[in-house]
């Protein structure tokens, strides 16, 4: 199938045609005519699956329809609501770059920044809000932000949402937007709290799931290294002895732990930097462009940023820690693999890590290969039904040839 046969308008195809993409990933296909007639759409997919574009162009389209402006206001008809920083600016970036021909203009706002541009751009007029729960509320409490004109509201990443402490939040925008709306509603997994909260903001929604919850992409070749604590740091060293291996995301559970794995690298001459809660606004930024142009080949980041993070073609994901919370794992690893594309995730398991990786096999439904031939194995496995077998020998490190197509956000 092609963008063409999905009744975009044509301003919107041009500039699908001038980012290089023509043909739709499954979720565009099937969310793209259900948002264009105005229903409201229960969205389970997961992370790489090109979500964002699947509410974004039908979303344009339906807001580049005339509209009655009232005399001296500025409306904002849309909002998206979202659970980070980082995923917030990409959003806008989508709406921009499919935007470009039509006369409407997008604004994200987000915390951990001077307000002052923000409420200077909001005060300008804007059609289109992208925002962080926090700061919207923030500016909603000060007067600068009125929700009462919402003709579409997005919920993005609501799973995330419930994971970060922000689903009380979520709750108080929601009782400031107009009854009459559209509403779309997107999470990669449905627990039950996140179930009941999309039954009581949907009205008759359709449902698109493209793949079952919690899985893995099957483009992303996985493996797992039991490895001491104390060695963790060399046989990350030895990984990225590989000049294959371009660019790489390593995840780690705490702050520190991402700090210090970057000094560590940067004492070896690999240019690494860390993306987290703690660095300012300004610095994720920075940390995040330098990766995305491959100025470093590294980029440390905690779970608050395993969402957020969008690199076109970003080969390998490093789990240098393994998550304690299941789902977590399917997010970190979906950084790669995206939209069709072929990635590879390499996890590291110590002793203490044994119990986390029982969850993460259990979710996933099955086992994770082991790589048992580099100079750090060492024999403790989860047992049950997913205690993985070792993987022959491969000189420890994966065939990195791969054919890269442009996907679409």
């Amino acid at each position: 199938m092609l963008f063409t046969e999905l009744q975009i308008i044509e301003p919107i195809l041009n500039a699908l045609h001038e980012e290089g993409y023509t043909s739709p990933t499954p979720i565009q296909q099937k969310a793209i005519p259900i948002i264009l007639k105005g229903k409201d759409l229960l969205g389970c997919a997961q992370t790489g699956t090109g979500k964002t574009a699947a509410f974004a162009i039908p979303m344009l389209q339906l807001l580049s329809k005339p509209f009655a402006q009232r005399p001296g206001e500025k409306n904002i008809r849309a909002l998206i609501l979202t659970p980070t920083r980082e995923l917030a600016i990409q959003i806008e970036e989508s709406f921009k770059a499919y935007g470009r021909h039509l006369r409407l203009k997008p604004l994200v706002i987000f915390g951990g920044v001077s307000q002052v541009p923000q409420t200077q751009a909001l005060q300008r007029g804007t059609d289109i809000l992208v925002a962080t729960p926090g700061r919207l509320l923030d500016l909603m409490n000060q007067g600068f932000i009125n929700l009462k004109d919402i003709e579409i509201f997005v919920l993005d990443e609501a799973d995330r949402m419930l994971d970060m402490g922000f689903v009380h939040d979520v709750k108080r925008v929601i009782t400031k937007l107009p009854k009459k709306r559209q509403t779309l509603f997107f999470s990669a997994t449905m627990p039950m709290e996140i179930q009941s909260l999309a039954n009581a903001i949907l009205t008759e929604p359709e449902k698109v799931e493209v793949t079952p919850v919690s899985s893995t992409a099957d483009t992303i070749q996985q493996s797992l290294f039991y490895v001491d604590k104390e060695n963790k740091k060399s046989l990350l060293n030895f990984i990225l002895e590989d000049k294959e291996i371009k660019s790489a995301l390593v995840f780690t559970r705490t702050k520190h732990g991402a700090d210090k794995v970057v000094k560590e690298l940067i004492k070896i001459n690999i240019k690494a930097e860390a993306i987290h809660g703690n660095k300012s606004q300004n610095a994720r930024q920075r940390a995040l462009s330098n990766f995305k142009d491959r100025t470093t080949r590294v980029l440390v980041a905690t779970d608050i940023a395993a969402r957020g993070i969008d690199v076109d073609e970003l080969t390998h994901v490093i789990n240098y820690e393994l998550p304690n919370i299941p789902e977590t794992y399917v997010h970190r690893i979906g950084r790669t693999g995206r939209a069709g594309l072929s990635g590879i995730a390499f996890s590291f398991c110590e002793e203490e890590e044994v119990a986390y990786l029982k969850d993460i096999q259990k979710l996933i439904g099955k086992p994770i290969p082991v790589n048992s031939s580099h100079l750090y194995h060492v024999e403790f496995k989860p047992q049950g039904k997913f205690a993985p077998a070792p993987k022959k020998p491969q000189g420890g490190r994966p065939n990195n040839n791969r054919k890269p197509n442009k996907p679409l956000k």
